[in-house]
């Protein structure tokens, strides 16, 4: 038996069996024995079945990670000690890398290389950095003028918030999940984690490896189920201290009200509408090919995507030219398939919203430069799958929901540009501000659109790049805080502020 044959055995064995909830270190069924089916984007048919949380199985969820909170074994670790964990958690994911990836393209439907690549691989990158902060997130003594003439030492200590409700999406499942977990666990706090209900098996799997490490138990908790029914049972929880939710703006909205019974902390990683600027000196096939890797990579399902593309009148014809051949050459396919560039979209229900809103862009004008149906020769296994052809669109305006609305499929609408004011109004001309993108030579005019695009991440000459040491996170509704970075470490401690009279 090949190495390769007996790990597709080994991950379809995962992937194939019922699949339970971790809580308080043991793993079990929801309380009402209620499950959900996990659907292969590639076949449409089903892979297994989840547990069906609810607002019982939070509650237990949330009293475990309280008592854990509150243990010796996990509140007494020296931060070299939580470091440790942290580390040995990246090991294994390295270790597991290959699994962990080919599980990820069977639930979600993404290539496996983008799994093994960009998944598997932050998720380890970021447990490694996050591994040194518990010996360096230091306070500070303060110089203060007491009245009196008092002596006063004054210093501050950053402490863990307490439990964390997590929710994360189902376009990155296990990396969006190590984004929450691995600040969380760096600075001290036990967390109630609830997966997306279209992809959890990699949450699951991870939390296995997250025992396999050493955390005591209660720690970690994972939650699977619907949003409606464990997530806003998460949100509105008075026993969780901060909410860290990543997904749509609608949402975010719902769980940010829902936080406000206890006050809980919130950070929120919303949506996006991110604006593609192309000056008319930059490189048209450099630009065609990063165009489409921002808006096609991961089929399109990801906040950042580059899904609104200017380009200069002068190259514009060059560019959608070559970026239109470029599309036309990607691979579709099922995302276990290694030759495969773009997998299906995550479900049925994404599929039929990603439709619409192609016809809603026929419908008010748009023309179709390539794409927006099925893609050919998928075969019989596949003829139930969400697949869909990198589609873009041409002769767009701003007046049309294409342009406007976030669609978090792989559409990308075209438009010219001839005037910079006019196309920096156009960029911002939007409710969201996650993230931008702009490719030119001309520094002085980089650095001056970089300074014009309200968004909380500006890409030039590059797009798509993140790194943990680097803050991510929006302005206006792309959200609240900021994942990653120094930054991310604010959300999940409090400061306190300690007076000593000396005199």
């Amino acid at each position: 038996m090949s190495s390769d044959t007996s790990l597709s055995q080994t991950v379809r064995r995962f992937v194939n069996r019922p699949q339970r909830m971790l809580i308080g270190g043991a793993w079990v069924e929801s309380r009402t024995g209620a499950t959900l089916e996990s659907i292969d984007p590639a076949t449409g048919r089903r892979l297994t079945t989840i547990a069906r949380g609810d607002g019982a199985d939070v509650d237990r969820a949330v009293r475990a990670a309280r008592d854990a909170f509150e243990s010796p074994a996990w509140r007494d670790l020296s931060p070299l000690e939580r470091g440790l964990l942290l580390n040995t958690l990246a090991d294994l994911i390295e270790a597991h890398a290959d699994e962990l990836a080919l599980i990820e393209a069977h639930d979600n439907g993404k290539p496996v290389k983008v799994a093994r690549a960009v998944d598997v691989g932050s998720s380890a990158k970021l447990f490694r950095y996050f591994a040194g902060w518990p010996s360096k997130f230091e306070g500070s003594t303060v110089p203060v003028s007491p009245r009196g003439g008092l002596k006063i030492l004054n210093y501050t200590v950053h402490e863990p918030v307490g439990v964390v409700g997590a929710i994360v999406p189902w376009n990155f499942p296990m990396s969006m999940a190590c984004w929450k977990l691995a600040p969380a666990l760096a600075t001290g706090n036990t967390v109630v984690l609830k997966p997306a209900e279209e992809t959890s098996l990699s949450t699951l799997r991870l939390a296995e490896l997250i025992q396999e490490a050493g955390f005591p138990d209660g720690v970690v908790n994972v939650v699977t189920g619907t949003g409606a029914e464990a997530g806003a049972a998460i949100a509105g929880h008075a026993g969780v201290d901060k909410i860290a939710f990543t997904g749509s703006t609608e949402v975010g909205r719902l769980v940010a009200r829902a936080a406000t019974g206890n006050l809980k902390k919130v950070s929120l990683e919303l949506g996006g509408k991110s604006p593609h600027i192309v000056l008319p000196d930059a490189d048209p096939a450099q630009v065609a090919e990063a165009a489409a890797d921002a808006i096609f990579f991961n089929q399109g399902q990801t906040c950042t995507a580059g899904s609104r593309l200017y380009v200069h009148k002068r190259i514009y014809d060059e560019v959608m030219a070559a970026l239109v051949e470029r599309a036309r050459r990607i691979v579709v396919g099922p995302g276990t398939d290694p030759g495969t560039e773009m997998g299906p979209l995550v479900s049925a229900k994404q599929l039929a919203r990603v439709g619409e809103y192609i016809a809603s862009g026929r419908q008010e004008g748009g023309a179709l430069a390539t794409g927006g149906g099925r893609p050919d020769g998928l075969g019989e296994d596949h003829r139930d799958g969400f697949f869909l052809q990198p589609t873009i669109f041409v002769e767009t305006d701003h007046s049309m929901r294409v342009v406007r609305e976030e669609i978090f499929g792989p559409v990308l609408v075209a438009m010219e540009w001839d005037d910079i004011d006019d196309l920096v109004a156009k960029a911002n001309d939007t409710p969201y501000g996650l993230s931008a993108g702009v490719w030119t030579h001309d520094l002085k005019s980089a650095h001056r659109i970089a300074a014009a695009i309200r968004a909380g991440t500006v890409w030039v000459n590059c797009y798509n790049l993140t790194d943990p040491g680097s803050p991510f996170g929006g302005y206006k509704q792309s959200g609240w805080g900021r994942e990653m970075g120094r930054e991310v470490l604010e959300h999940y401690t409090e400061t306190k502020s300690v007076w000593v009279n000396l005199t």
